[in-house]
């Protein structure tokens, strides 16, 4: 890219769909969608259930996500690295119990750590580009695709991770059998709908934040809701809610708003120039205009995703 400098872009590159976007602040809500998601999956949830105090050190959690993406997004290659090698070393430290039948079986065995990706990166996609990030479906497979390597460091075989959008969707459709709302879901959710706070902040929790997972879970599929026996909007308003969300949040100048720690995006620039910095008029250059929200096809999105315009 014209303007940057000798320096390590890191796994990704400032080329990458997922450079420009993972800049965008509707990341944030898309991260809730994935807890949402993740939970889901009885082993899945379990493991973390077990090995962690979820109501004490669930912003914790959220924080280590959200630093591993942006250090894997924005970081050196070795930075990236060794984020993934530290990650893999915890993950085959733990294991969780059955407590139907008493199995034991290990966190990263490579079933449940494809779900804990494939609920991300289908997380990070549907919410981001349904509030009106432009991207192609050509876009969209190359984000899936890039990801790729995301699950490489966690410990996965990248050949055995879907590589586009159709194979996304049919990854979520052989796992449904396998979804349900039990126990360890039910607590995440109660989590994400009333978490602890400071009595003087409960005021701004029911304000704020609750409309935040709100939103965050009725961007999920429908089977999704299905299984927690929580209604949700039609699509077609939760497309607008993002929409008007995402238009919310965009007036906050970027600047300001990769000011909060860690400053994964500020730094890359202070590495690779101003050039670098991601947006995303850059993939603008090459979109198409899309079809209008609502007009629904089989795709990824945990299975069932419209195909959404994306202005702005």
């Amino acid at each position: 890219m014209a303007g940057l400098p000798a320096g390590d872009p890191g796994l990704f590159g400032t080329d990458s769909v997922t450079w420009q976007m993972h800049g965008d602040p509707m990341m944030w809500v898309a991260g809730i969608r994935a807890l949402y998601l993740q939970a889901l999956h009885p082993r899945a949830v379990r493991g973390v259930m077990q090995n962690s105090d979820f109501r004490k050190d669930a912003w914790g959690r959220l924080m280590r996500t959200a630093n591993f993406v942006g250090t894997t997004t924005y970081g050196t290659t070795e930075a990236a690295e060794r984020a993934g090698a530290r990650v893999r070393k915890i993950h085959s430290m733990l294991s969780a119990s059955d407590p139907d039948t008493g199995e034991r079986y290990g966190v990263d065995e490579p079933e449940l750590l494809l779900w804990v990706h494939c609920a991300e990166i289908d997380s990070y996609l549907s919410v981001v580009r349904r509030s009106g990030f432009r991207l192609t479906d050509a876009q969209a497979d190359r984000y899936i695709g890039e990801h790729r390597t995301s699950a490489r460091l966690v410990g996965l075989d990248p050949d055995a991770v879907p590589a586009n959008q159709a194979e996304m969707a049919a990854y979520f459709e052989k796992v449904r059998p396998e979804l349900a709302a039990g126990p360890e879901a039910r607590t995440v959710d109660d989590f994400l709908l009333r978490p602890p706070t400071h009595p003087l902040l409960v005021p701004a929790r029911e304000v704020l934040w609750r409309r935040v997972a709100q939103l965050a879970y009725a961007a999920l599929p429908p089977y999704a809701h299905e299984l927690y026996g929580r209604p949700a909007p039609k699509p077609a308003t939760v497309t607008r809610q993002l929409r008007a969300t995402g238009t919310l949040l965009r007036c906050v100048p970027a600047r300001v708003r990769w000011q909060l720690p860690p400053k994964h995006i500020l730094r890359a620039m202070a590495r690779l120039g101003p050039g670098s910095r991601p947006a995303p008029y850059k993939l603008g250059r090459e979109v198409a205009i899309l079809d209008e929200p609502g007009e629904g096809r089989k795709d990824s999105n945990g299975g069932d995703r419209g195909r959404w315009g994306t202005a702005g």
